[in-house]
């Protein structure tokens, strides 16, 4: 199968008063279309750091990204902006719903944003999908957690991503809440046949996925294949 992510030999460092910290070093790893993997590991390993150099919302120091056939070395940011708008999804662990904008409003700004005429119907059936029928015309702040990201979710398969990142996407959630917002995340993801990237301190999670990236100290511990049930 296709690469749709190919990670080679990134570093990332901070420079922090008078000495450097390296967040992450020597980090090379592929995804193939459609696969599930997972990043896991303690708090200040790297994993955010990871996600964000995967999804070129920050560039590294040194190595390279190639998301979706593009090396995004190559891309200013107005150019990697359009392609996580074509091609990327996200879930963030404290969801990011625009406060002022209804949950249909929120789950159809990407559409928007790529000049797709009437995209209700599309954002109506995701919500319906993530059983939030009945909460279309809802602001966030009348929503609950666990509705809120699923319209988080909704949001993130609107535009029919190629690949989705989650970060620790039920963090804010209770363990049942978590649950029905991970069950509903890997139903929609195999129904559109999404590449998915969670990153998560959960190894509950982390195991539902085909492979796990294992990172200590911003380094590579392990790359495993899971053997699903």
């Amino acid at each position: 199968m296709a690469k749709i992510l190919n990670v080679n030999h990134l570093r990332k460092t901070y420079s922090n008063g008078s000495k450097d910290l390296t967040v992450l070093d020597d980090i090379t790893f592929e995804i193939e279309e459609g696969e599930t993997f997972a990043i896991v590991g303690p708090s200040g390993s790297g994993k955010t750091t990871l996600l964000g150099l995967c999804a070129g919302l920050d560039r590294p120091d040194k190595g390279t990204v190639e998301l979706c056939g593009t090396d995004l070395s190559t891309l200013d940011e107005d150019g990697r902006a359009q392609l996580r708008n074509q091609k990327v999804g996200f879930i963030f662990q404290n969801f990011q719903l625009l406060p002022t904008l209804t949950a249909l409003e929120n789950v159809i700004v990407p559409l928007e944003l790529q000049g797709v005429k009437n995209p209700s119907n599309s954002g109506k059936d995701l919500l319906q999908k993530v059983g939030l029928a009945d909460r279309l015309h809802h602001y966030p702040s009348q929503l609950s957690g666990g509705e809120q990201q699923r319209v988080a979710l909704a949001r993130a398969f609107s535009n029919a991503p190629s690949i989705l990142f989650a970060d620790e996407p039920t963090g804010n959630l209770d363990e049942e809440t978590g649950e029905k917002v991970i069950k509903l995340l890997f139903e929609l993801n195999k129904e559109l046949g999404t590449t998915l990237v969670i990153v998560s301190h959960d190894l509950d999670l982390a195991r539902k996925n085909e492979r796990i990236l294992r990172l200590k100290g911003g380094r590579i511990m392990a790359n495993e294949t899971m053997v699903q049930s």
